[in-house]
C-alpha cells in the first residue's frame, strides 16, 4: 500500500526518507534462514562467547542492590561508573566527561551524521566501507566520496585529492568491516599528520580492535590527535550485541552538541543494561574473557583459510588472511558477479555477502565477504566446499 492510498490521511514522506533503504545484509539474512544453509553472511559474534552466567549474577545483584535507580530514567551522558570504566579501558588518557554512552555504536554514527553533516557537504569514506555507516549518513544528503585503499590502509595520495573541504573522514583502521584489513603504523602516522595539516576531522570506528589474534594493532588515530577525532567503540563484540551499548569519545568542544542529539534521539541508553555491563566488567573480567574470544576466532579463521586453500584450487578465487576481527575478503575471477553467484551458493547450502553494497562509489561486483566466527570447523569445511562447487558451476554456465 502506498502512503497516498491510505484513506482519510495525507501522509507525505520527508525528502530524507527517500534516502533510507533496507540493509542489504538484513534482507540477505532472511534468505540464509532457510533450513540447512551454512551462513558466512552475517556480521554476528559467536553466541557461545556471551558470558551468560556473569550476566545472570549481575542482573540479580543490580536488581537487589540498585533496582529502583536501574529501572528509572537516567542521565543522557550515560551511567557514571560505566563512563569511568570506558575511560579506564582505553589505552590513552581519556576524561570520563568526554565519554558518551550510546545505544550501540550504530547510534553514534547517527548522532555524528545529525551534528556534522549538511545536505551537499562532502564526507570521505574508504573504498569499500561499513554499509551501516553509509546508511546512517545517507539521510543527511551528503556528497559521499570514497578513496582507494589497499592492504596497508587508506591510499594517502587519493585521500589528499579529496580531503579539501570535507566535513569528516570515516575510517575503520582495525580488522575493517568488510575487508578484515588493518591499517599499518606507517599509514596511521601519515594519516594523523596529514589530517592535522588539512584540518580534516576523523571519525575512527573501532568495533573489532580487541579481537586481535597474535598481536594488538597499532595505536589508534584518536590517541595521536584527540581533538581532531571522534572515537566509536562498542560492547557488542566483547560482551553481547543484545545489550545495545556502545560509546563515543568526543572532543570537548563537540561533546555538547552530540549530547543534545542523543537527548533528542532517545533520552538515554538503557540504564539497567548500563549497570549490568558495569557489574560484569568489574574486577578485570574482560582481561579474562576476551582472550578466549580471540582464541576461538583465530581457530575459525585458520579453518577457513585451510578450507579455501584446499577447495579453491584452480578456481581463480583470491582472498586475504586477516590478523583479527570477524571477516575475510575474497575476489572472484574476472567477469564473475558475486550477486549472481549468491542464489546458486544458497541452493548448495552456503551463503555469503556480496561486496558491492559496501561501496559508496564504483562497486566491485566480484568481491565478497566471508564471516568465519559463527560456524563450526565442520560447517566451515562443508560451506567452503559448497561455495567452491557453486563457483565451479557458475564458471561452467557463464565462462569468464
Amino acid at each position: 500500500m502506498k502512503l497516498n492510498d491510505i484513506p482519510h490521511a495525507n501522509w507525505q514522506l520527508a525528502r530524507r526518507a527517500d534516502r533510507m533503504n533496507p540493509s542489504f545484509i538484513r534482507e540477505l539474512l532472511k534468505l540464509t534462514e532457510q533450513p540447512g544453509v551454512i551462513s558466512f553472511a552475517g556480521g554476528l559474534p559467536a553466541a557461545s562467547t556471551f558470558p551468560v552466567p556473569a550476566f545472570q549474577e549481575a542482573c540479580a545483584k543490580v536488581l537487589r542492590d540498585d533496582g529502583p535507580a536501574a529501572l528509572q530514567y537516567a542521565a543522557s551522558e550515560g551511567y557514571g561508573p560505566l563512563r569511568e570504566t570506558v575511560a579506564a579501558m582505553l589505552p590513552w588518557p581519556v576524561d570520563p566527561a568526554q565519554v558518551l554512552i550510546t545505544t550501540g555504536s550504530q547510534q553514534g554514527l547517527d548522532l555524528i551524521a545529525k551534528v556534522l553533516i549538511d545536505a551537499g557537504s562532502r564526507i570521505v569514506v574508504e573504498r569499500p566501507t561499513y554499509l551501516g555507516a553509509l546508511q546512517a549518513f545517507a539521510p543527511m544528503e551528503p556528497e559521499v566520496v570514497s578513496v582507494a585503499s589497499d592492504a596497508q590502509g587508506v591510499d594517502m595520495d587519493d585521500l589528499a585529492a579529496h580531503a579539501s573541504g570535507a566535513r569528516l573522514f570515516y575510517v575503520l583502521p582495525n580488522f575493517q568491516n568488510p575487508t578484515g584489513r588493518t591499517m599499518t603504523e606507517a599509514r596511521r602516522a601519515a594519516l594523523s599528520q596529514r589530517a592535522t595539516e588539512w584540518h580534516l576531522p576523523i571519525v575512527e570506528d573501532n568495533p573489532y580492535g580487541e579481537l586481535w589474534f597474535d598481536a594488538p594493532p597499532p595505536a589508534s588515530l584518536t590517541s595521536r590527535h584527540p581533538e581532531g577525532c571522534i572515537y566509536l567503540g562498542t560492547f557488542s563484540k566483547i560482551l553481547s550485541p543484545g545489550l545495545r551499548l556502545g560509546f563515543m569519545v568526543a572532543p570537548r568542544a563537540l561533546y555538547p552538541k552530540l549530547l543534545q542529539a542523543k537527548q533528542a534521539a532517545d533520552l538515554h541508553s538503557p540504564g539497567f543494561n548500563q549497570r549490568i555491563a558495569t557489574e560484569v566488567m568489574k574486577d578485570g573480567f574482560l582481561e579474562r574473557h576476551v582472550p578466549a574470544i580471540r582464541a576461538l576466532y583465530k581457530s575459525q579463521r585458520d579453518a577457513m583459510l585451510a578450507a579455501l586453500t584446499r577447495e579453491m584450487q584452480g578456481l581463480g578465487l583470491q582472498w586475504n588472511a586477516p590478523d583479527g576481527g570477524m571477516f575475510l575478503w575474497a575476489q572472484l575471477p574476472p567477469g564473475m558477479d558475486a550477486i549472481e553467484l549468491l542464489p546458486k551458493a544458497v541452493a548448495k547450502g552456503v551463503a555469503f555477502v556480496p561486496g558491492a553494497p559496501f561501496y559508496a562509489q564504483q562497486p566491485d561486483p566480484g568481491s565478497l565477504r566471508l564471516s568465519f566466527v559463527t560456524a563450526t570447523v565442520a560447517q566451515i569445511d562443508a560451506g567452503i566446499a559448497a561455495l567452491a562447487a557453486s563457483i565451479r558451476e557458475h564458471r561452467q554456465a557463464s565462462p569468464c
